[in-house]
């Protein structure tokens, strides 16, 4: 990258210095990510300073709480609840910190706004975490879709069971399976139709399925259509009731030939049925180069020094929540919603779903 003046707001890459927002188990990955790049890891904060201990001993850095960030850290990675990402991003931007936020954005659209505005205003130092987008074999199909021509069919699937700890199926957190997991392939989708000439998403439906037992309010299993400009009907199909080993794949095709992409549980690449060479990992975690984690987070130091917008922008990061809560609006009365939403901005996907709109 361009050699650049170490400060807060533009480090160069001999000077990032990393700070953790959020203790949960994602932070194995942006810590791996931050020691494979080079980065300095300052520090971890948590809601509980006994958690942040732990972590910050397992990865020998410093715990502290979170009014004590970003500290010396001149990027900061947010990975709190969903509910909490408004106010730390927007915290974290106005002291000065570069920021990789964790998906999903947030919770809500208007907050989503305010996140892109000071995003805008602070310069554009923000990068909206669809570590997909930076994994290599997502690289490789982007490059390859433009070759099949008019896109005629996409689904993407992402397919594992329902995770054993964390807030995920709580009211608090905003949505279930469509809104943590989902929200990835649905990325994907609309970068791969983007590729492939397909225009902008014009409407979405979806099916949503809770949990059997009734135990809490989430969906845990999300079948979602995306209707493009071109035509094109994207299959979304993203579930916490399958497992125990996942299942993630891509299918792409269009009259003249078809791609086909497995991530989990072996990553695999095919272009008309001849199987495609991935590069080999260049970190001994392979997993952190080969999901896109070291990826992004070079990206965003990277962005920074060149003073320019990331592609995973805090505009694309709301584009995503406005998708995912027009699909939950849906799901709820049984019909399609016209893109970009245009339901109540102050309400969850959760609530969307639910038909508390707190409108």
């Amino acid at each position: 990258m361009p050699a650049a003046a170490s400060d807060s707001t533009n480090p160069s890459i001999s000077d990032v210095r990393v700070a953790m927002c959020g203790a949960g188990g994602i932070i194995q990955a942006h810590v791996a990510a931050a020691q494979f790049n080079g980065y300095h890891l300052t520090s971890i904060a948590s809601r509980s300073i006994e958690r942040a201990q732990a972590q910050a001993t397992a990865f020998h850095t410093r715990a502290v709480s979170y009014d004590q960030l970003p500290g010396d850290a001149n990027v900061v990675i947010v990975a709190t609840p969903p509910q909490q990402h408004a106010s730390d991003v927007l915290r974290m931007l106005r002291a000065g910190a570069s920021v990789l936020v964790e998906k999903p954005l947030c919770t809500t659209l208007a907050d989503a706004d305010d996140i892109v505005r000071v995003s805008a205003e602070l310069g554009d130092r923000l990068l909206y975490a669809e570590n997909l987008a930076y994994a290599p074999i997502i690289g490789q199909v982007l490059a390859l879709v433009p070759q099949l021509g008019r896109l005629t069919h996409l689904q993407i699937r992402t397919l594992q069971s329902l995770p054993a700890s964390g807030g995920f199926t709580t009211d608090e957190w905003g949505g279930g399976a469509l809104f943590d997991l989902g929200i990835h392939p649905l990325a994907l989708t609309v970068l791969i139709a983007n590729a492939g000439g397909a225009g902008r998403a014009v409407s979405v439906s979806a099916i949503l399925r809770g949990a059997a037992d009734g135990s809490h309010n989430s969906d845990e299993h999300a079948e979602v259509t995306l209707v493009f400009e071109s035509g094109l009907r994207a299959s979304v199909v993203s579930s916490w009731q399958c497992g125990p080993e996942p299942l993630w794949d891509i299918e792409v095709a269009s009259e003249t030939g078809v791609i086909r992409a497995d991530l989990l549980p072996e990553r695999s690449l095919e272009l008309h049925g001849v199987s495609q060479q991935l590069p080999a990992a260049a970190v001994p975690l392979a997993i952190i180069e080969d999901f896109g984690y070291l990826g992004q987070l070079r990206a965003l130091v990277q962005d920074v020094a060149a003073g320019r917008v990331p592609a995973m922008s805090a505009s694309f990061g709301r584009h995503m929540l406005d998708i995912v809560c027009a699909a939950y609006a849906a799901a709820g009365h049984g019909g399609s919603e016209s893109l970009p939403f245009r339901g109540s901005r102050h309400a969850t996907p959760l609530q969307l779903w639910r038909g508390a709109t707190n409108a």
